[in-house]
């Protein structure tokens, strides 16, 4: 689909999982090509763009990093308002943020509906402390799901899962 050359896309796309999953440190190396061993938990949503090419067109993502879920902070839904697609990011080397993102996948949609979607299993650079076996990532294949391995610290499928989620966005 060729837009008018003059005309510039925005979509909003939301990074959602549990705590500590990776996701500001995936719009950090998407956004400004960086890594940091510091945490910093986020607090509330932090606000970036990226502009990027998909068949011909300039996309502007507009990427709302919002803070990780856990027991004692759950996801705001109004964050979500307006979103065209989002990354659930899950943490490889801790098993129960893979349960969390079937949980929160569930409640995203209940509460903004079906919009386009991909799980990004991320720290890909350190699969010998993995938790999650190659068996429930084919298993979550099996239901339709897309599924791409990534890996902030060192850029691995990074490019490919914003590239992705974007192509998903357009081709709805």
């Amino acid at each position: 689909m060729k837009l008018d050359q003059f005309m510039i896309i925005q979509k909003k796309i939301c990074m959602i999982g549990a705590f500590a999953t990776g996701k500001t440190s995936l719009v950090a190396r998407l956004v400004h090509s960086i890594f940091s061993e510091k945490y910093h938990t986020t607090v509330g949503v932090k606000i970036d763009k990226k502009t990027i090419d998909i068949q011909d067109n300039k996309i502007n993502l507009i990427l709302w990093d919002i803070y990780g879920e856990d027991e004692f902070q759950k996801l705001q839904m109004s964050y979500l308002r307006g979103s065209a697609g989002y990354l659930l990011v899950v943490d490889g080397t801790r098993h129960n943020t893979l349960e969390q993102a079937f949980d929160l996948q569930t409640k995203v949609e209940d509460a903004i509906g079906k919009v386009p979607f991909i799980l990004v299993m991320n720290k890909w650079d350190i699969t010998d402390e993995w938790e999650i076996e190659s068996t429930e990532i084919d298993d979550v294949i099996q239901k339709g799901w897309t599924v791409i391995k990534t890996s902030a610290k060192n850029g691995v499928g990074v490019e490919e899962a914003f590239q992705t989620i974007t192509k998903k966005i357009l081709d709805c």
